[in-house]
């Protein structure tokens, strides 16, 4: 078959490779549009994973299932289905301690372009099948579904792990759309005033429909000198982290009133260290709680965001900036993802209809 894969770190280029075989609980699909990740260019350019030799790349999509394993009970050859990004093994350890997300070793449900060839290719494998496809629902179109594969899971889970409560400030910094789907979610969880760190004017106009109330920018001072100031110095009660650097968690905790939290669901791709503030920290006492996070995956959660964008109470199509037809396009919405144009939130690349 023919994939799109990373060669080794900073090269990249269409290979041939075998099929992937079916196991007995797994299924095969065939993409029916693919997404492009940040965490694409953090591995392929920044080597953000390690080095990686012929490795196909991707992990968001919405497919087509043209094979299953004999023990698949609930998914046939020819299901149009929902693919998250996180595709756990369901009987392990982690998953029954409540991390699936981790199972077999840190981060190691996320096996797409990790651990395992990803999603760029004309097929790709799909472990534990009932346990992590969900069926498309209908009415959602297969580029508005890549959004359910990783960017609305993992801006939600964002709003999860900074626990936002009804009436919350919170504070959004990084509004592609990750941090996009974390002002949906946090709106969608009843904050009252959402401020967003971001400057490109696509990505502020979306967040305005999102729900976000005010926007800072890097370019204009430090963030918590800004964000104090519209808070009359009391700072926020939730932090979600969906861009920024390793630096980006100092800035964050100056923002926080005591016993604020934040949820991080940022991919740092390069930096030894995270530096926290000690005396905005409370000097270790200010009940400033900082929890990160790999999105959760599984079929229960694509059914629930699924039915939440079938039923109209979220719209991904903003998201979606660019649409690109055919695997011929993908090396150009792949290099538009590193670059980043003014104009773009996400590309996503058509394969059929």
């Amino acid at each position: 078959m023919k994939a799109y894969a990373m060669l080794k770190i900073g090269e990249s280029g269409w290979i041939e490779k075998e099929r992937p075989a079916c196991g007995p609980m797994d299924a095969i699909c065939t993409p029916l549009a693919v997404a492009i990740c940040t965490s694409d260019v953090h591995t392929l350019w920044e080597g953000a994973i390690g080095e990686r030799h012929n490795m196909i790349l991707g992990h968001e999509c919405c497919a087509e299932i043209v094979e299953v394993g004999d023990m698949v009970k609930d998914f046939k050859v020819g299901d149009r289905v929902l693919v998250p990004a996180i595709t756990p093994d369901w009987n392990s350890l982690e998953a029954q301690a409540g991390f699936s997300m981790h199972s077999g070793g840190m981060l190691a449900g996320w096996k797409f372009s990790n651990f395992k060839d990803g999603v760029f290719g004309e097929y790709f494998h799909v472990n534990d099948a009932d346990g992590n496809l969900a069926l498309l629902p209908k009415g959602i179109d297969p580029v508005d579904a890549c959004m359910l594969s990783d960017m609305v899971p993992t801006g939600f889970h964002g709003v999860e792990l900074a626990d936002i409560q009804f009436g919350d400030t919170v504070l959004v910094i990084g509004i592609g759309p990750v941090g996009l789907m974390s002002v949906a979610g946090a709106s969608l969880r009843g904050a009252s005033r959402i401020i967003c760190v971001g400057t490109r004017p696509a990505c502020i106009e979306v967040a305005k429909k999102y729900g976000a109330t005010d926007f800072v920018s890097y370019k204009n001072g430090s963030i918590e000198d800004q964000v104090l100031a519209l808070t009359d110095g009391k700072g926020v009660d939730r932090v979600v982290i969906a861009g920024g650097e390793v630096d980006t968690f100092a800035s964050a905790v100056k923002c926080m009133k005591p016993g604020a939290k934040i949820g991080n669901v940022n991919y740092l791709g390069k930096g030894e260290s995270i530096g926290i503030p000690r005396i905005q920290w409370g000097v270790g006492m200010g009940h400033k709680a900082i929890n990160g996070g790999l999105m959760p995956g599984g079929r229960l959660r694509m059914e629930k965001l699924g039915a939440l964008v079938a039923s109209g109470k979220l719209d991904v199509h903003p998201l979606v900036s660019h649409v690109f037809d055919g695997w011929e396009n993908l090396e150009k919405a792949l290099f538009m993802m590193r670059d980043k144009p003014a104009d773009l939130i996400k590309p996503v690349v058509s394969i059929k209809k």
